[in-house]
């Protein structure tokens, strides 16, 4: 029997119907999916992140308590932990980074979010290019240089620690608007950091004291990565007050 014209718009409009349902069903699919990363914004995967760096950059100090004992087992076993917690942090950067939502109505913008994430993320990379660097050549610090050396990356983990106070207060901030009294909260823990970061750079410079009273008696090779662990240690309280100042220049806008 032949098609009718009728017979075949009908035809036509259900299966625009159903076209058009299908539709509707991804993008719901879709949004529930980024809904459930994400919830009404990118703050809560941006503070995970934080902690997990936090996280990280805390198994320093029994890493080199084991590295100052000469227990290169079990440095070797940190530094393990340490590059397995530095690969979580990437896990969770790259899905932000893949799944933040480009809407114009972010509570946060999207350029912020990335930039602050970013810093975050140096304070892992950095914690982990520590750990190799010294476990590669298992480097022998002198015990001269174990309580310097040890309170000075205390004091720059505390760094890390208080950028991770100030990123927690994001949602507050957002629901906020970046202002009132929760704003001067903010910039009151971002003033903190300012004061660590200066202790650090007041302790790396007693601690490269220390260490040029012993340089003659060290191999020179062995000197110059020392400066260079040094210096990166003190790498891991710029960039948390790196964050805590884009985070501040966030509070500006």
């Amino acid at each position: 029997m032949p098609w009718k014209w009728g017979q075949l718009d009908f035809f036509q409009g259900l299966a625009f119907i159903f076209f058009e349902k299908s539709i509707d069903f991804m993008v719901m699919a879709r949004s529930s999916y980024f809904s459930r990363i994400f919830g009404t914004s990118p703050v809560a995967p941006l503070q995970k992140h934080i902690e997990s760096v936090v996280a990280c950059v805390e198994l320093l100090p029994s890493y080199f308590e084991a590295v100052f004992a000469g227990n290169w087992d079990k440095a070797t076993r940190i530094q393990a932990d340490i590059v397995r917690h530095e690969e979580f942090c990437d896990t969770i950067k790259n899905e932000l980074r893949l799944h933040l939502p480009t809407s114009l109505f972010m509570p946060v913008d999207r350029r912020d979010v990335l930039e602050v994430l970013d810093l975050q993320d140096l304070i892992a990379n950095k914690t982990k290019d520590i750990a190799g660097l010294v476990l590669g050549r298992k480097m022998a610090i002198p015990a001269e240089l174990k309580t310097g050396f040890m309170s000075f990356l205390d004091r720059c983990i505390d760094a890390t620690r208080q950028a991770k106070v100030a990123i927690n207060e994001l949602d507050e901030l957002v629901v906020t608007g970046f202002r009132g009294n929760e704003a001067d909260r903010v910039k009151g823990m971002i003033e903190q950091l300012h004061i660590i970061e200066h202790e650090t750079d007041e302790a790396q410079i007693s601690l490269r004291a220390e260490l040029y009273k012993l340089e003659e008696d060290m191999p020179p090779v062995n000197v110059i990565f020392l400066y260079k662990i040094i210096e990166w240690t003190g790498d891991l309280a710029d960039a948390a007050l790196s964050t805590g100042n884009r985070l501040q220049l966030m509070l500006a806008k």
